[in-house]
């Protein structure tokens, strides 16, 4: 390598070049995890996990019931098969990349789930097959568990150690070579994460702005890649990353074909302008490819499992509660005239609008252009309604809403057509409250924003914990959320 060349290499950051000095660096023993195969390590982990599950559960099952240690190899084929399809279904998710197993909480509710659909496919599989009578109960039920449990923690450890790593630059050292647009190095985001998962820069090449406007490959460029060519083929260098504007095809082009010459890995790094589109998720929609700078808030799985859980939950519901509504429609229509169910028009799913269903509380039905909110000590609301309003029992005919599939029992609550369009014109985001079907309650009902919204204030605080809810979505928060609702319904001070 020219002097001349070596010290364009060199820059401020005090990032070390490809010296005698590195080489003997690169040479001691380093037993980290490069950060490229903690794919492949969860997935082993899970393996061993699920195996090890399997055969203590059954050998111990075996042993305390009968004295016998059973048929280990059995297992072990049972295991493997409970492993092929955990680790499809897990693989189909993505839960494998490291970006997703550092959500612990991602992982818990997926590994949770996934668990429990596996469990209960096989079972049901086993007994149409008849070959259930080949597993003991005991021992399935002993593998249910301490799998999911040794799942679980192993998850746990997983995240909680990639975090931290990632935190400290723990990973194994990956010796890169980075070919920089002049200063983009210095404020990249892509390259300071590539820095912590172990990729470090052993030499920087800057291309000047005279390189970068010259028609072709200038001479200096042209020198400095094969001063790159020359160095790279006598040391170990285990990727070379360009950093230029991707306005720049031509020069880029020009770069990949003069480094074939080395078989070395070559990425080009998202510049400024792309950085945030490329942080979304990317896949395929028909033959080509595309990146998802909008989703769904829900995924198709997510969308079936909340629908099964509504549907189940508020036929239960309506069961145990129908003596309740049967007596509580008798008494609205003892206490005043007019119907015993109150209908209104709301906007729902994606700004649809449906009929919402509650028991009558107030002497009049508006369902109009203008609607007045309830106000506490409200005339217009009955003896029967203020308790029935404070209570929630007013809303409980909405579970037919539920049923019908206009609404959910958790997400935001929908609001009057007439109050809809005024509120989207003054709050921001407003509308993304309708990217879920709207519930009979939700997270701002539990946290305090229930009732009367006087202030825009009000009503700003209410979507924006309505947006974090979908943003935040699991079905162990809407099991909490009801939890909440139920506790709280009663002594509301917000509630008239």
């Amino acid at each position: 390598m020219s002097s001349r060349s070596y010290r364009a290499a060199k820059l401020s950051l005090n990032e070390p070049s490809l010296s005698p000095a590195s080489q003997l660096h690169s040479g001691r023993k380093n037993y980290r995890v490069p950060f490229r195969l903690i794919e492949i390590t969860t997935l082993i982990g899970d393996l061993a996990v699920i195996l090890l599950a399997c055969v203590i559960s059954g050998v111990g099952y075996q042993w305390m019931a009968f004295g016998g240690l059973g048929e280990v190899d059995t297992f072990l084929a049972l295991g493997t098969l409970v492993f092929a399809n955990f680790f499809a279904l897990t693989g189909a998710q993505l839960n494998y990349r490291p970006t997703n197993l550092i959500n612990i909480g991602r992982q818990f509710r997926y590994v949770t789930l996934n668990w429990l659909f596996i469990f209960f496919i096989l079972t049901a599989v086993a007994f149409t097959l008849k070959v259930a009578t080949n597993f003991s109960r005991g021992s399935t039920l002993s593998f249910f568990v301490l799998g999911l449990i040794g799942l679980l923690v192993f998850r746990y450890a997983i995240g909680k150690s990639l975090k931290q790593a990632l935190v400290t630059g723990a990973f194994a050292e990956q010796r890169i070579v980075l070919i920089s647009e002049h200063g983009q190095h210095q404020t990249s985001r892509a390259l300071n994460e590539l820095r912590q998962c172990g990729y470090r820069p052993v030499a920087t090449y800057e291309i000047s702005s005279a390189e970068l406007d010259g028609a072709g490959v200038v001479k200096s460029l042209n020198r400095k890649v094969q001063d790159i060519v020359t160095a790279s083929q006598g040391q170990p260098i285990d990727y070379i990353f360009l950093l230029l504007r991707w306005n720049r095809p031509q020069l880029i082009n020009n770069l990949v074909q003069m480094l074939r010459a080395l078989p070395i890995p070559v990425h080009l790094l998202p510049d400024d302008n792309v950085q945030n589109f490329l942080s979304a998720r990317a896949g395929n929609i028909g033959t080509t490819f595309t990146v998802e700078l909008q989703r769904a808030p829900l995924s198709e799985s997510e969308q079936f499992l909340k629908r099964a859980f509504d549907m189940v939950a508020s036929v239960v519901i309506l069961i145990l509660l129908s003596p309740l509504m049967l007596l509580t429609a008798l008494m609205i229509k003892l206490e005043s005239p007019g119907p015993a169910l109150f209908r209104q028009k709301r906007n729902g799913f994606n700004g649809r609008v449906f009929s919402i269903c509650k028991f009558r509380s107030m002497t009049v039905q508006e369902d109009g252009p203008t609607i007045k909110q309830a106000t506490r000590n409200d005339p217009r609301v009955t003896r029967l309604g203020r308790w029935l309003r404070q209570t929630s029992i007013d809303e409980l005919p909405q579970l037919f809403n539920v049923l019908a599939g206009d609404m959910s029992l958790v997400g935001p609550r929908p609001h009057a057509v007439a109050h809809n369009g005024e509120y989207q014109t003054v709050v921001a985001n407003y509308a993304f409250r309708h990217h879920v079907k709207p519930g009979i309650t939700g997270w701002a009902q539990v946290n305090g924003l229930r009732g009367q919204t006087e202030t825009l204030d009000l009503m700003a605080r209410r979507v924006e914990h309505d947006l974090w809810y979908i943003n935040h979505w699991s079905l162990w928060l809407d099991l909490r959320i009801i939890i909440k609702t139920v506790l709280m319904t009663a002594r509301h001070p917000t509630a008239y």
